[in-house]
């Protein structure tokens, strides 16, 4: 991942920290390993807006032992502003339920998903998941949009 630009969907990091996910033992040492990669030589793609920080908010502990995916977030917070490591992309919402952004044409994704895709158009990014399966159910509008999703855990991308 030496200098790839990358939105890391927030099941990545829940996956990364074991806690509160189904993903098996291969699947978080696969998220392990993509975090501490984008960390040390990619490059984080995250919204002006903070919508996808405000999301990992709500699955990353701030208290007692932290995890993998808290440590990815801390990472984040700390260096949001300074450049290197993380990039801050504009996506406009708009106040349509087909589209949720300006970046994406009418779309049937998940709309919690939408703010990840849209960063992704705007930064050329790829897409990092775990165990979403809503990005290969959406392949073809996500390839449509020249946006790769690379899946961590292949084993957890179709619905069971």
């Amino acid at each position: 991942m030496d200098g790839e630009r990358t939105v890391t969907d927030t099941n990545v990091l829940i996956a990364a920290n074991g806690r509160d996910t189904h993903a098996d033992l291969a699947c978080q040492l696969a998220c392990v390993e993509a975090i501490a990669a984008i960390r040390d030589n990619g490059v984080a793609v995250l919204d002006s807006r903070g919508l996808i920080l405000t999301e990992y908010v709500r699955y990353c502990n701030h208290s007692g032992q932290p995890g993998p995916g808290d440590l990815f977030f801390k990472h984040l917070l700390d260096n949001q502003y300074a450049g290197a490591r993380v990039k801050l992309v504009a996506i406009t919402g708009i106040d349509d339920p087909q589209r949720g952004f300006t970046e994406l044409p009418e779309n049937d994704l998940d709309p919690s998903d939408r703010k990840f895709l849209a960063a992704a158009v705007a930064a050329q990014a790829i897409i990092l998941n775990a165990t979403d399966s809503d990005w290969a159910e959406q392949q073809t509008l996500v390839e449509k949009l020249s946006v790769v999703v690379r899946q961590l855990c292949p084993q957890h991308k179709a619905r069971s």
